[in-house]
């Protein structure tokens, strides 16, 4: 409603005297307030904020009178009345010196500010005003209370008189009332003579008149407090009356509320008693109290001392509370509090030291409740004269607090809106984001919102403009800063609106409007200045679609009129609607199509509005359509609130067949002073004109008596949207009602179209509370949007001593943040206490695809289980196994009742389970509907609730299941949990995983980081990526883990089941999950195989598990093209030689670049199962398995520039094309000179095309290092196949040749090879070319198999050859490191091959086979 904003800000007072200001009082118009001293009187212009004019009393006349106390203002400004402590009132007259001014502005030359406008001066300058002493008045006694009332001055004294003297006779108007004669009772009923006051020495301590009351309220010096009201209209002892308010002995102030008709009381004990008066018995009657709850305030709430200052705001819709012992506090009108400054940054310093809360002698509210002034009692006696004596204007005591105000304070028809509008006086704040994009009207469904948490970010601001995103994107506001030109004139501003996509705003000042496109980010003003200035808006406006509908009243013509004005035009009245209004208008507001007006005759007028497109600019046409009287029901018309007409009804006489009525204006809300009064169109009556074809008839139906829904109601908000699938939410009334939370009278519907039960009501009123200040409903997404207070300390930055006086030291800078809530559990919860579960499930249904519906659930469980959990006494009927029962009825059952277990203490678990079930069993349901996250939470109640042997056999059920799902972060989850239950570490459960893992596919990112040379051994990977070592293998450092028995069974537990996993994984060909579960886990794969090689991780068939490696890692399979069949190669050794060179650049240039781009050091080898290999032989491995190294083999010199270039460089551009702009020209270089014939074309394009994924090159690569490793060379052989590099081959079909090798692997091979070579002549004739490259080595090893020679007998290959390549090799990695930006360019390549161009044809051929046999790729 009210937020703070800001710092304060402290007057400096130009006058030389150092007396202290005790007492502020504004004018009733706020234009001017008065500030008292012992003895001086000053005025002040409010903006700016500057002195006009002092008088100061001579010491003879200070010393009769005695110092000055309080002050009251003239209504009409023209004098001040000031008691003094002696018992004197003086009067002092302001006369205005016209068109003199002490400041005028001065603008730069060349300024569009016109000199010429009227009411120029008087608003941007302070008026020079004079002060004279008119009259002094002398009432011999001390006075305790001045209060201005109509044309008279009521004054208390402490003799116990009140003295009534008027304005201006006051020789003769003087007429005193002895308080004793006055009859006080409990109401107006009982006898006319009801009790006195009995005493002599009571006197009134404190008053305030109350004009919608015609009364005054009292508190008497010794705590009592009461009500004065007139029988007649004269004032005297005979016809005056009192009413005593019971419950109250020891009251100490008093303001009164003339809009809702209430008085606030202050008390002793640090509270607000308010009550209002009974309008049938006249007894006073309690409506609610402002207090400090321990909850909030523990340290605080019982020692704030007496209240000792109350004030309303101007607008009557919140008051602010001081109390003796310091500190503000805000509360709306029937008792939300907003702003308490006795709690955190108000009250502590950044450093936690308390802060003395700031003491407050006198406040008043400036114009609109923009301000605050107030003076602070702590500078009074802290005030050194020494201090400022070199400063002309010192500090004064005076502090200005800034704040903004929600525009439903004063303009309420912004409650049919979705937006949280804020005004400040030079300012708006809204809460639509940024309306430049893409705008259309809401949309019903908001299913594409991603779910999150109750305060957080919704989704990103691409969706619709009214959709949640852009109402909830972010903390921050949109911030609209009023035009100046129309502020300077007009200040301050009255009224805003803003339309119902949140693109435009409009507001209103002193007179005329302004209107601000958020789109376009201008704002425009009248151009005619004088038009301007002739309205005056008196009802507040209204956004019609593009049009701005306005009650005002025109100067000019001194009529009342009713404007359109449309936005696209220019602001002016000939582009203006105008209609001729009888009465001034209060309040005005728009539904749908209709405008409805209340006016000062408490009368209530629609209208129909349409739009006329004539011309260029469309117009808006204005009809009466119907009047209804409402003065026999509403004593002042000042007391209305709010009106609105809604599509709400209490259903009677209508039945669902009709829903055309639905849309209709079906009823009149009316907020009279909180109480919400409904008129329904009266349909009792003849129903013929409902079937007639005249719709305006219909319209004329005439409206019942009034009903009262509910009392002590600040807002109301309803829509007139339709939706079929949220009846409920779409059809509800939604109140605001302070203190007491919120309200929603929710229509009830018969399920299924069925008759309704005559018992059932068809509406039903269900309270509920929130935790912030409600501003706006979204309807179908069943949220409350606010606003709130928030506060950042800097006196951090002040730490000298002579800072300490500093505001910004004093009070933290206040900020307002947007903030929501959900409201669908309250109101679930309501109807199951009430038994209407079907309702309750009808509207959750409804709600269900909302993204926070699940978090809806949890919140409603969590509250109700806390409540009843903790309760001390029985509970005779328990809510919670009907809220359990509701809650099975959707699918986020399990989900919801594991999350409020986890979020609730373990003493409540019992009472938890005895209503929702088992936990054993809703493991098991959760693990049959494959729901392995929620399962993970129940195993953690479990293992709190059960023995540790329930908990492990759940556990590994649960593991068991991870592992075939390959939910990877689950399984080492699960790990630790079962290791912790086997170690006892059961204190420490592990967290239940929130985030969905990456699907097995995915998983393999992770080699991404990992080398493929062998130096990275497990220990290495356990450091970077902070798994836990699985494994307890009896070599290495995992051999010290076995300190403890149960640990080292624990252990062999987990690697049994590790090991059972790995090794079906393998049976069913499955190398990709096996790799991810390698990674995943740090499962010692090389190990493991090892041990397996003649078992599980034998290949039975050679051909399936190829078939299966293709499939799973979505290689394509090769094939040849139909031209190379019978195109005139020059020989089949040629076509060969160019595939196999085609295929070794393609795949090692990758591996390289993945090798460089990952950055591998490349550190020697650990250790190898490859004892039996010759020194030579290991030289030549140790070479080729470091990557950069290898690409000598492959820049051979090619045939001609146009075939290095193809086979080079175009394959590889076309694979990583991420070459920089310089390479780009070396090669179109190259191929300015090439001369490609059509079935080369085609055989480069279908080695492309036979290639599979980048990624899945990696992790082919990397299971390759891996079973060479263990030695399962049956693998090794296929991967060979799938890469299509001979060298793979070559390299196993050597070891098998320098090292003692199983006899029945080598045959295993064989047969296998001989099966493939089967298949691919009959099914895949692609592979032959690969096949017959291979067919050499092939040969070899039947013989081998054949012969079962002795791998020794092999020599390896010569090694002078050997060390002649190193040192090429080095050359070329230099080469490489020097492309380090962009490592997958293949410049390397192209210059390193044209050094070699000159060889021959042969040589070529040549370099391909040794290349073959000497580069083993691992």
């Amino acid at each position: 409603m009210y937020f703070l904003s800001g710092w304060p800000k402290r007057l400096l007072c130009p006058l030389e005297s150092l007396e202290q200001p005790l007492h502020i009082q504004t004018d009733p118009q706020r234009a001017f307030f008065a500030v008292l001293s012992p003895s001086q009187l000053s005025v002040w212009y409010c903006r700016p904020s500057v002195l006009i004019v002092s008088y100061k009393e001579l010491s003879k006349a200070a010393s009769q009178f005695g110092p000055y106390k309080q002050a009251e203002w003239r209504p009409d400004s023209t004098m001040i009345a000031v008691s003094t402590a002696n018992g004197y009132i003086l009067f002092f007259e302001i006369p205005s010196t016209r068109d003199k001014y002490l400041y005028e502005p001065i603008y730069p030359k060349g300024s569009p500010h016109l000199k010429g406008t009227p009411h120029y001066k008087e608003e941007q300058c302070a008026p020079s005003l004079n002060l004279e002493i008119k009259k002094v008045l002398d009432l011999q006694a001390p006075i305790t209370c001045l209060q201005s009332m109509l044309e008279d001055l009521l004054v208390a004294t402490a003799d116990g008189f009140l003295h009534l003297v008027h304005w201006d006779g006051m020789t003769n108007g003087r007429k005193a009332i002895n308080l004793c004669t006055v009859p006080f009772s409990v109401d107006l009923q009982s006898s006319r003579a009801g009790s006195f006051l009995g005493f002599e020495d009571v006197y009134i301590r404190d008053m305030e008149y109350c004009a919608t009351l015609d009364g005054f309220a009292v508190v008497f010096n010794d705590g009592r407090v009461g009500f004065i009201t007139p029988m007649s209209s004269r004032l005297t002892a005979e016809q005056l009356h009192g009413v005593w308010a019971q419950d109250v002995i020891d009251g100490t102030c008093v303001a009164v509320n003339n809009k809702y008709r209430l008085m606030a009381f202050g008390c002793a004990n640090g509270s607000v008693q308010v009550y209002t008066v009974d309008t049938t018995t006249g007894a006073m009657q309690f409506s609610h109290k402002l207090e400090l709850t321990p909850k909030q305030y523990p340290d605080i709430w019982n020692k704030t001392g007496p209240v000792k200052l109350i004030r309303w705001s101007p607008d009557s819709c919140v008051v602010m509370v001081t109390w003796e012992c310091g500190g503000l506090s805000l509360w709306s009108v029937f008792g939300a509090q907003l702003i308490c400054t006795l709690g955190g940054d108000f009250a502590y310093q950044s450093d936690g030291a308390k802060k003395d809360p700031l003491k407050i002698s006198s406040m008043t509210w400036g114009s609109e409740g923009y301000h605050l002034w107030v003076i602070d009692g702590n500078s009074s006696s802290n005030m050194k004269p020494e201090t400022d004596t070199y400063n002309e204007a010192r500090q004064f005591g005076i502090l200005q607090f800034h704040f903004i105000k929600s525009a439903l304070t004063v303009n309420p028809c912004m409650s049919n809106q979705e937006q949280v509008l804020l005004q400040g006086e030079d300012r708006l704040y809204l809460n639509c984001g940024d309306a430049a994009q893409a705008q259309s009207p809401r949309n019903t469904s908001h299913s594409e919102h991603k779910p999150t948490r109750e305060r957080g970010p919704f989704s990103d601001g691409s969706l619709d403009s009214q959709g949640l995103s852009t109402l909830l994107g972010h903390r921050h506001w949109h911030v609209v800063q009023i035009h100046s030109t129309y502020l300077e004139s007009n200040w301050p501003i009255r009224f805003s609106a803003i339309d119902k996509l949140g693109q435009n705003v409009a507001v209103v000042g002193k007179f005329g409007f302004a209107h601000y496109s958020l789109l376009t980010k201008k704002w425009k003003l009248f151009g005619n200045i004088t038009q301007e200035q002739n309205m005056m808006v008196t009802g507040g406006l209204a956004w019609w679609n593009d049009f701005i509908v306005l009650a005002c009243y025109n100067l000019n013509d001194r009529q009342e009129e009713l404007r359109i004005y449309l936005r696209t035009s220019n602001l002016d009245n000939a582009f203006a609607h105008i209609t001729k209004v009888q009465a001034d208008t209060l309040l005005l507001s728009v539904f749908r199509d209709m405008v409805i007006l209340f006016r000062a005759d408490c009368s209530i007028c629609l209208y129909s509005i349409e739009r006329r497109p004539e011309g260029l600019n469309p117009t808006a046409s204005i009809q009466v359509l119907q009047e209804v009287s409402m003065s026999r029901y509403i004593p002042h018309p000042f007391l209305v609130v709010s009106v609105t007409l809604t599509s709400v009804r209490t259903e009677t006489g209508i039945t669902l067949k009709m829903p055309q009525q639905a849309c209709e204006a079906e009823s009149i809300m009316l907020n009279l002073a909180g109480q919400l009064i409904m008129l329904q169109r009266d349909r009792s009556g003849p129903q013929i004109r409902d079937k007639d074809n005249n719709p305006n008839q219909r319209k004329h139906l005439p409206f019942c008596a009034p009903v009262v829904l509910a009392q002590s109601v600040e807002n109301v908000w309803t829509t007139s949207r339709i939706n079929k699938q949220k009846r409920h939410l779409l059809e509800a009334l939604w109140l605001s009602c302070g203190g007491a939370g919120m309200k929603v009278w929710l229509p009830l519907f018969p399920r299924d179209h069925r008759k309704p039960h005559s018992f059932l009501s068809r509406r039903i009123m269900l309270p509920f509370h929130i935790n912030i200040y409600p501003l706006a409903v979204l309807f179908e997404d069943a949220l409350v949007l606010g606003a709130v207070n928030d506060t950042v300390l800097y006196d951090c930055l002040y730490t000298q001593t002579s800072a300490r006086e500093h505001l910004e030291v004093l009070f933290p800078f206040s900020i307002v943040e947007r903030t929501s809530q959900i409201y669908l559990h309250h109101i679930l919860r309501q109807l199951l206490v009430r038994n209407l579960g079907e309702q309750a499930l009808l509207l959750a249904h409804s709600c269900a695809t909302l993204p926070y519906f699940p978090h809806v659930l949890e919140l409603m469980l969590h509250e109700v289980l806390e409540e009843e959990a903790t309760s001390r006494e029985p509970i005779p009927d328990p809510l919670l196994p009907t809220v359990a029962k509701f809650i099975t009825e959707f699918p986020l059952f399990l989900q919801t009742v594991v999350h409020c277990a986890r979020k609730t203490e373990y003493a409540l678990w019992n009472y938890l389970f005895a209503a929702v079930g088992n936990p054993k069993d809703l493991f098991e349901e959760c693990l049959m509907a494959q729901d392995l996250d929620t399962a993970a939470s129940y195993l953690i109640i479990l293992q709190n609730m059960e023995v540790p042997a329930v908990s492990r056999q759940h556990a590994t059920l649960l593991f068991n299941t991870a592992l075939e799902q390959g939910k990877w972060d689950l399984c080492r989850h699960m790990i630790r949990f079962l290791k912790a239950i086997g170690s006892g570490e059961t204190e420490t459960p592990p967290a239940t995983p929130t985030t969905q893992e990456p699907s097995s596919s995915s998983g393999f990112e992770f080699f991404r980081h990992r080398s493929i040379s062998l130096s990275q051994s497990a220990e290495n990977l356990h450091s970077k990526f902070n798994l836990t070592k699985t494994l307890s293998m009896p070599s290495g450092p995992s051999g010290k883990r076995c300190s403890k028995d149960s640990d080292c069974a624990e252990n062999m537990y987990i690697d049994m089941m590790l090991w059972r996993h790995a090794r079906r994984l393998l049976e069913e060909i499955k190398l990709k999950d096996l790799g991810c579960f390698a990674a995943q886990l740090g499962f010692e794969l090389i190990g493991w195989l090892c041990k397996e090689r003649t078992r599980a991780a034998r290949v039975e068939d050679f051909v399936l598990a190829l078939k299966k490696l293709h499939k799973d890692f979505c290689w394509p399979l090769p094939v040849i093209p139909a031209s190379s069949i019978t195109s005139p190669f020059k020989n089949g050794k040629y076509k060969t030689a160019v595939g196999e060179q085609l295929l070794k650049s393609q795949s090692v240039d990758t591996f390289v670049n993945m090798e460089t781009d990952t950055g591998v050091s490349n550190t020697p080898r650990s250790r190898s199962w490859l004892g039996a290999i010759s020194s030579s032989q290991r030289e030549i491995d140790t070479v080729s398995s470091h990557g950069p190294h290898m690409q000598d083999a492959f820049l051979s010199p090619l045939l001609s520039k146009g075939d290095e270039c193809s086979i080079g460089s175009a394959t590889d551009l076309t694979e990583t094309s991420s070459m920089v702009d310089g390479d780009w020209t070396m090669v179109d270089e190259n191929f300015s000179g090439l001369s490609l014939t059509q079935s080369e074309l085609e055989h480069l394009s279908l080695e492309l095309a036979s290639k599979g994924p980048h990624k899945s090159q990696v992790q082919l690569r990397y299971l390759l290092h891996i079973f060479m490793e263990a030695g399962c060379l049956d693998w090794c052989i296929i991967i060979g196949l799938i890469l299509r590099e001979s060298s793979v081959i070559n390299q196993v079909f050597s070891i098998i040749q320098s090292s003692d090798i199983d006899g029945e692997i080598c045959q295993n091979i064989k047969t296998g090879l001989y099966a493939v070579d089967k298949w691919a002549s009959t099914d895949c004739p692609g592979y032959k070319p690969f096949l017959n490259i291979i067919k050499p080595q092939i040969q070899k090893l039947s013989e081998i198999v054949e012969e079962q020679v002795q791998p020794e007998a092999f020599q390896p290959v010569n090694p002078s050859k050997v060390t002649e390549q190193v040192n090429p090799r080095a050359e070329e990695s230099r080469i490489l490191s020097s492309h380090g930006t962009n490592p997958q360019s293949d410049a390397g390549n192209i210059s390193a091959s044209r050094h070699e161009e000159d060889k021959s044809k042969t040589e070529v051929e040549d370099s391909f086979q040794e290349a073959s046999y000497d580069c083993i790729v691992s």
